[in-house]
């Protein structure tokens, strides 16, 4: 590289080309600028695609601060400097600054910086018949060679200008980025970071400009940011040049995308959320500035600013740089990156790379850390919401609100307050860090207000539109950050608990240990809990939360009598044309369902097909036109009896859709379709066949299908369902209920004797697990149990353990303690862990090899 190329020759250039750079470089031209380079050298063959461009040295700076005799004034300017002292840091900064900007650059590296410019628009430039090569629009970005490191990231440290263009512009930005290494927030980052500001020099990178001020730009990581979850790509978007992105300044869009099976070929792009994306920022023609913002169209806010393809093209090369950059470092390091998407030429473009440095830093600890509200449902009248965003990191926050408008008041702002703003830039750097939360109006999960929060580790909810509004300094609040995706804001102190739960030495079991999971904001968090799958997924939840239509509303829309149903569902499918509004059903229960089984991927995954009964279907939007009036819905028309009535029947193949485009479209085989309340083997043929002529026919492909045991038909014609599914998952509730007589939703004066634990209840589950032994229902059966029953009660638990249950699915937080318990109970029964390899294991897994 060109490192070993100047130790050999004893000479230093001023200029270096990206093309002759690489990583080894970043002595040379800072850790951006060495990036570009070994992106354009080592991955352009494998389709990457990085705007070209040239990069002045660290020796050119260094030879700067020579020639021109201001480095010991610099050294009198920041000696001594308490970078805690927020109005000193600030006058140091300015000198400094001031300093540099009265200093002009020698005339010999004036020159260079020209004549390299020149090259550069004969190269990359258009020839204007009248004038010859028309001058390039460039990037001009800042590149220190502390920056971009696998363990510290300088990002935003210094400045960047966009849309510079002609040789005076060239000269002018490159100075401003020179003077930039002295910012306040790079000055007190440096300190913080115990890096010697005279051992960090300045290169600066002059790269050919995208336009994407005529398309979109953003943000990529290539792993989830909130939960360090290892197998995301995670995009954020908006139209016009990036830097609205990366500055919080607008509302962006958001993709995640599945990297295992997106690298076997698959679409496997597991959500889509639409952000508000308000401004977008221009080149300013004519205009006092180099780029301005203006307001987006409404027609373009309500879509997204990317395509599927391009989705995952990026996706795809964000595994390529992931895959090479692991590779140079010799361990896992994920990637930070910005691409932009060319209006003129549609092309995509990586502008920056470097190493993600929160999720990946953090050290590996034998405990899991969890925080809750106390109580998990906080009293209205007493913690009212005040506002809602997008949650950052997974914990509780709390304490004084200090609404500041101006980071120049940050003078006013006390240690251990809240911090409320519209959005933040570095320049906010030096008061976060004494904030003990973050609330912003604007931004992402990849703003920059997200990423210093999950850098200092405290909560932050982002994106909120109306914090500054809403909140007022000197009001008491808390933030909850550890609900899921959604981060909210209550009125007051809300006390909370934070567990944490060792996971150091635990013991393998014979009896699988698997979890129910019903949120999919949850599921990438939740796969860090030791368990061999998912035993229970509830369709219901993503239905009620994520869609809320009726399936039948949506393929009866507009005809349907509620008009207000009419327009409420207009504006929730507003991305669907009016003859497609029955995709937005299959396309968000298709988010939850992928979501959940990527979470656990290649690990089993048991998904419930719906089982609302008729009375909660109603209560989803123009449900009522569709659903009778039932005395007991409890055991009315619910589970299997729907799908293949020609009355629901059309809504039981947009879930048999979103199956097909979980498991064909994104890859995720580990899914297992399970059908509940299914009253007799006929029902289940009927069934089986509705899924066959729905694109799931069980067998096919590796699709397993179970079915729930809930009814005490099921006990006692188990030979016979045996026959039509590949295992059985034991609802306790039910079987409960329908073998003692007891209607569990009514309560009153007999809700006393609704017992699990009930004999007669035990001795239908031990007739059933004997019938496996005695292999009546065929060696592959599987049973397993998804009910309440071994959460609550750990007696129970042991009971299924002792007559051969082959899995228990248990609520999230019963899942350590119950492993113990079981762990002890097999190693006082004799019974060894299961093997590597032993035929119970990962089924789903086993079936898509």
């Amino acid at each position: 590289m060109v490192a070993e190329q100047i130790s050999k020759n004893n000479s230093a250039p001023h200029i270096l080309w990206f093309d002759d750079v690489g990583l080894k470089d970043v002595p040379i031209v800072g850790g951006k600028n060495a990036s570009l380079g070994e992106m354009i050298r080592q991955l352009g063959a494998k389709g990457v695609s990085v705007p070209g461009g040239f990069a002045t040295t660290a020796h050119a700076y260094r030879y700067y601060v020579k020639q021109t005799g201001i480095g010991p004034k610099l050294r009198e300017i920041l000696g001594n400097l308490d970078t805690t002292n927020v109005r000193a840091l600030r006058e140091a900064g300015q000198a400094a600054r001031h300093l540099i900007l009265e200093t002009p650059f020698p005339p010999d590296f004036n020159a260079a910086i020209v004549q390299s410019y020149r090259q550069m628009c004969k190269r990359f430039g258009r020839t204007n018949g009248r004038t010859g090569t028309v001058d390039v629009d460039c990037a001009v970005r800042s590149s220190a060679t502390a920056e971009d490191l696998p363990n510290a990231s300088f990002a935003g440290q210094q400045e960047t200008y966009l849309n510079v263009h002609g040789d005076k512009a060239i000269l002018e930005a490159t100075h401003k980025c020179f003077a930039s290494l002295f910012t306040d927030r790079a000055i007190s980052y440096r300190v913080q970071m115990g890096f010697d500001h005279f051992a960090v020099a300045l290169s600066v990178g002059i790269q050919l400009m995208v336009r994407s001020d005529l398309a979109a730009a953003g943000v990529m990581f290539s792993i989830d940011t909130e939960t360090g979850f290892r197998n995301a790509v995670v995009i954020n978007g908006a139209y016009g040049l990036g830097e609205n992105v990366v500055q919080g300044a607008v509302n962006p869009d958001e993709f995640i995308i599945f990297k295992p099976t997106l690298s076997q070929g698959f679409r496997p792009i597991l959500d889509k959320r639409l952000g508000s994306k308000e401004l977008k920022m221009v080149y300013d023609v004519g205009g006092g500035k180099s780029v301005k913002n203006v307001p987006v169209a409404i027609p373009d806010r309500n879509r997204f600013c990317l395509n599927d393809d391009q989705i995952l093209t990026l996706s795809k090369w964000a595994i390529i740089i992931e895959d090479h950059y692991s590779g140079l470092h010799k361990k896992w390091t994920p990637m930070d990156m910005e691409w932009a998407l060319d209006g003129v030429t549609n092309e995509l473009f990586i502008v920056q790379a470097r190493p993600e440095t929160v999720q990946s830093q953090k050290r590996h600890t034998d405990a899991l850390v969890q925080y809750r509200l106390n109580p998990a449902t906080p009293d209205p009248k007493i913690h009212p919401i005040l506002t809602q965003g997008v949650a950052v990191g997974a914990a509780v926050g709390s304490g004084r609100v200090r609404v500041l408008h101006d980071f120049r008041d940050m003078h006013s702002f006390k240690a251990g307050e809240v911090l409320v703003a519209h959005r933040t830039d570095p320049d906010w750097e030096p008061i976060m860090k004494k904030a003990s939360a973050i609330i912003t109006n604007l931004g992402g999960r990849t703003c920059h207000a997200a990423i210093i929060a999950r850098e200092l580790g405290v909560p932050a909810v982002v994106g909120t539109n109306n914090a500054t509004e809403i909140l007022q300094s000197g009001q008491d609040i808390t933030l909850a950050c550890c609900l899921g995706d959604t981060g909210l804001v209550f009125s007051g102190l809300v006390p909370y608990v934070k567990d944490e739960i060792r996971i150091d030495v635990l013991p393998k079991t014979r009896t699988k240990i698997m979890m129910n999971v019903g949120n999919p904001a949850d599921a990438f968090a939740l796969s860090k809990f030791p368990c061999d799958g998912v035993g229970l997924a509830r369709l219901e939840f993503i239905i009620a939360n994520h869609v809320k239509v009726h399936p039948l509303a949506l393929l009866k829309w507009p005809q349907l009598k509620d008009k207000a149903a009419v327009e409420e569902i207009a504006q929730l499918t507003r991305l669907y044309p009016a003859n497609m509004k029955s995709m937005y059903f299959i396309d968000r229960l298709a988010s939850g369902i992928s979501t959940i089984a990527a979470a656990f991927y290649p690990k089993p995954v048991i998904v419930r097909m719906s089982d609302f009964k008729t009375n909660e279907y109603e209560k989803l939007l123009g449900g009522s036109e569709f659903e009778p009036v039932e005395e007991n819905p409890m055991i009315g028309w619910r589970g299997a009896s729907r799908y293949y009535d020609p009355k629901y029947r059309q809504g039981f193949a947009l879930e048999c859709a979103a199956f097909v485009q979980v498991r064909q479209r994104m890859g995720l085989k580990n899914v297992i379709p399970m059908i509940p309340f299914c009253r007799t083997p006929e029902e289940g043929k009927l069934v089986l066949s509705e899924m066959s002529r729905n694109g799931l026919e069980r067998g096919v492909d590796g699709l397993q299908v179970y079915a729930m045991c809930e009814i005490p038909s099921n006990v006692v014609l188990a030979e016979d369902f045996s026959k039509l599914f590949d295992g059985f998952s034991i609802g306790s509730n039910d079987l409960t209920q329908l073998t003692l007589g007891l209607d569990r939703d009514s309560g009153g004066a007999i809700a006393r004797l609704f017992d699990e634990r009930n004999p007669a209840v035990k001795a239908m589950i031990r007739n059933l697990l004997q019938l496996r032994a005695q292999g009546k229902l065929g060696k592959d059966f599987k049973i397993g149990i998804c009910g309440q029953g071994p959460s609550d009660f750990p007696d129970f638990a042991e009971f299924l353990v002792e007559n051969g249950i082959q899995s228990l699915s248990l609520n999230p937080d019963s899942v350590l303690k119950t492993l113990l318990r079981i762990s002890k109970l097999e190693e006082k029964l004799n019974i060894k862990p299961a093997a590597v390899g032993d035929a119970q294991d990962n089924l789903a897994a086993k079936a898509h090899l």
